[in-house]
């Protein structure tokens, strides 16, 4: 038995088949709901979880070693994105209704009545995140948007975690079914066996998950192997590269220094967006100034034992490889908590050893590379894999930079300039993914208005008489949705 798993008797949530049944059961009535009662729900859960703050907090810091400051942000960041993706679906254009009525003169000939919404893909299967305990686990982000998008959630807790895992899914499940929500719309589980017998469960229609490259392609096999396949949505990994122009260097290098090292070690770098790569025109560092804000960063606790050991393996692996070199030498306190480790190499060698040099480190540890000729950024960039962000830090009229930014933006889903990709706002216009290795599905993001529509699919009515047509569909609008009809966009009914 692994540490992940757990024994059956003694734990209740064990019953996938039973628990995949009640979503199954719960599915009609739940995506059935009107997107406005949908909202009352996801909105109560949110009020809940408020709530509950004082008792949840506590219990995150004990499983989690993050500060009561960082879950108490989080904890407000996951109960905003629940109003935030209820907002989303009470505006009602998400389900993106269109209707075209028959014309005989249409070219290049008779069209028929066509009418196309968005319906919910049935229960789907979510994999809480290890270094997000609120944000992007039971009640994160891909239980939200799927929860928005009208699919029961069966959700596998992250091992690291378990306790409050077990106390947020009571929260939910209670909100829901107190708000009116149909049993079976929201469930736990726990295990490996657990999580593996819920993918490879014939009535699961999608899969999200959040953690590593190794554990998600595993699961993304498993997911796309069945006899029916299913989507799998996986954020696995990332280095999040960032490119200094020579000019942005020598215009502002101690502040770019500066916000690079907070970067890095935010969140004892257990973030999926920490930069891990840094590029710097060959000369411009000054060892002493970047040893020292480096060490000025506080000690932190890495999230568990497992993480711990894997941090461990990833610095012996860098300090061993040809051309890199120790900056700041990190270590770990008798309570338990890391410093940071700063390497630095060339491009050159960067170039020559890119399956290793540009690959993730998760923990506070980053490798800056310096480049002699500012075409070796574009070289850099053309052979990155698939990254969830790409950095650029430069100035305007750099000649570099259109290049750059088109070439990263083949292999990044969200580019920043002159600025950091540990900041991400849960908006309408953001995108987290990417191609792979980023994610498995780099049409989509796991954050933000846009995730809903990973848990959708298209479903158009020909000549399908209206009382028989989704309420979406009808001729007199009763959800009063905005509606594209033969081509004119009609907004919203102010009734709405």
């Amino acid at each position: 038995m692994t540490d992940t798993e757990t024994n059956p008797a003694e734990n209740p949530f064990l019953d996938v088949s039973g628990v995949v049944e009640r979503a199954v059961a719960a599915a009609p009535r739940w995506g059935a709901l009107d997107p406005v009662a949908r909202t009352g729900m996801l909105r109560a859960v949110a009020d809940r979880l408020d709530s509950a703050g004082d008792e949840l907090v506590p219990l995150a810091i004990a499983e989690s070693h993050l500060t009561e400051t960082r879950l108490r942000g989080e904890l407000f960041r996951t109960t905003f994105q629940l109003r935030f993706l209820a907002g989303v679906i009470e505006e009602g254009d998400y389900l993106q209704a269109c209707i075209d009525t028959s014309d005989d003169l249409w070219p290049p000939g008779p069209r028929p009545d066509l009418r196309r919404s968005l319906r919910p893909l049935g229960p789907v299967a979510v994999f809480a995140a290890g270094n997000f305990p609120f944000a992007f686990s039971v009640a994160g982000g891909d239980s939200a948007s799927a929860l928005a998008a009208g699919c029961p959630v069966v959700l596998k807790a992250h091992p690291g975690h378990r306790q409050l895992s077990a106390r947020c899914g009571e929260i939910v499940t209670r909100a829901l079914h107190e708000a009116g929500a149909p049993e079976g719309t929201f469930a736990l589980i726990e295990g490996d066996d657990a999580g593996r017998a819920l993918i490879t469960h014939p009535d699961i229609a999608a899969v999200a998950f959040t953690g590593s490259a190794r554990v998600g392609r595993l699961l993304f096999d498993i997911a796309v192997g069945r006899p029916k396949p299913i989507p799998f949505y996986g954020e696995l990994g990332s280095v999040n590269p960032v490119f200094v122009t020579t000019r942005a260097a020598a215009a502002r290098l101690d502040e770019i220094l500066s916000g690079y090292v907070a970067s890095f070690t935010l969140g004892a770098g257990q973030y999926c967006t920490q930069p891990g790569v840094l590029l710097l025109p060959a000369g411009v560092l000054d060892r002493d100034r970047i040893r020292d804000t480096v060490c000025a960063q506080p000690p932190a606790r890495l999230l568990n034992d497992r993480i711990e050991g894997a941090y461990q393996e990833a610095l012996g692996h860098l300090r061993q490889r040809p051309g890199v070199e120790v900056i700041v030498e990190g270590g770990r306190q008798l309570d338990g908590a890391r410093t940071p480790t700063l390497f630095r190499t060339t491009v050159k060698s960067l170039v020559a050893d890119a399956e290793h040099l540009l690959a993730e480190c998760f923990g506070p540890i980053s490798l800056i590379a310096e480049y002699d000729e500012e075409s070796q950024l574009v070289e850099v960039a053309d052979m990155l894999e698939g990254q969830l962000t790409a950095t650029v830090h430069g100035e305007v009229d750099d000649t570099i930079v259109p290049g750059l930014l088109d070439k990263l933006a083949e292999r990044a889903g969200r580019i920043i300039w002159n600025g950091w990709p540990t900041a991400l706002s849960v908006t309408w216009a953001v995108h987290h993914g990417g191609p792979y290795p980023a994610t498995t599905s780099p049409l989509h993001t796991s954050v933000g208005a846009a995730a809903i529509g990973r848990f959708l699919r298209p479903v158009t009515y020909q000549n399908v008489p209206d009382p028989l047509l989704p309420a979406a569909l009808r001729e007199d609008n009763p959800l009063r949705l905005p509606r594209r009809v033969d081509g004119r966009y009609i907004p919203a009914s102010p009734a709405r």
